[in-house]
């Protein structure tokens, strides 16, 4: 892979691979031996997200993540869908590509029902859950959901998120409960991964699918209790915007899972990786060895 200059290799020292799809290739990390734990990012974010998390957890686990097409240094192209059940297709293909057994995943964001889909599919190959600030139900109906969605995903969306890239300049700080923790440096890795307007349909196809994909997150959320006896650890920004319009709605998680822990940030908001990054990385470390199956 041809050098990029914005990349900082010392935040982000890992090793580039690449799964040829039939619409690009999609970029992943693999790092470090043991236990399979698989990162599964939302928008407008990419792998970079859980980098932290990846040089701790690295040293027990094999850290997988990947960034889904229309991500990061993953390819873009312009004749693909980007809708989250053919992100969840994507997912499926890695997990299936590595030969990965009894693993661990990490979701957030639009990473919740896309990476969440595998385990809906593969209960018996997913040992633990740790999921971030998400959803997997229809949001139809849910005022502020559809608000975002109608604005975002029309002609003024596009604009805004194609031609000036407003989804990673000025979102990912917007959902920021402490911005002064977004250095400029880290926020430059959002704005650079996709530097052409044409790179940006990926972001901007999500923010329509927001509520346009209704029908398959209700689908997921009808074949919920597939995955109720899961482990799960919920790890919750309580200052994010998502939180206050209950589209990212903890307390459902929490009646769902028979098995479950919950750690609330009160002073971070939707990127608690990036806020919180030290304390969350603990609390899934600690989570992942007391959950960790018993050897037969």
């Amino acid at each position: 892979m041809q050098q990029l200059h914005w990349l900082n290799q010392t935040m982000y020292p890992f090793r580039s691979h690449f799964l040829k799809l039939d619409a690009g290739r999609m970029h992943y990390i693999d790092e470090g031996q043991g236990p399979p734990l698989v990162f599964v990012h939302g928008t407008p974010v990419w792998s970079f997200l859980y980098r932290d998390m990846i040089k701790e957890l690295s040293k027990e686990y094999r850290c997988i993540a990947m960034d889904h097409l229309g991500f990061g240094l993953s390819d873009k192209p312009a004749n693909w869908g980007y809708r989250p059940a053919d992100h969840a297709h994507n997912v499926r293909a890695l997990i299936e590509h590595l030969g990965l057994e009894q693993l661990a995943l990490v979701v957030h964001d639009f990473g919740g029902p896309i990476g969440l889909s595998y385990a809906i599919e593969q209960p018996e190959n997913v040992t633990q859950l740790v999921v971030f600030n998400t959803w997997m139900w229809s949001l139809k109906g849910n005022a502020e959901a559809e608000r975002v969605s109608n604005t975002m995903g029309g002609q003024l969306g596009r604009i805004l998120y194609q031609r000036f890239n407003f989804s990673a300049r000025v979102l990912v700080k917007m959902v920021m409960a402490d911005q002064r923790k977004l250095t400029k440096e880290v926020h430059q890795h959002y704005i650079k991964a996709t530097t052409k307007p044409q790179d940006r349909q990926g972001m901007w196809r999500l923010a329509c699918e927001l509520t346009g994909s209704s029908e398959w997150y209700d689908g997921l959320w009808q074949q919920r209790e597939r995955i109720r006896d899961i482990p799960v650890l919920l790890l919750w920004g309580m200052q994010d915007l998502g939180v206050k319009g209950e589209i990212f709605d903890v307390k459902r998680w929490q009646n769902l899972f028979t098995n479950q822990k919950t750690v609330l940030f009160p002073d971070a908001g939707h990127f608690v990786q990036e806020e919180e990054p030290q304390r969350s990385t603990q609390e899934i470390a600690a989570f992942l060895s007391s959950a960790k199956p018993v050897p037969v």
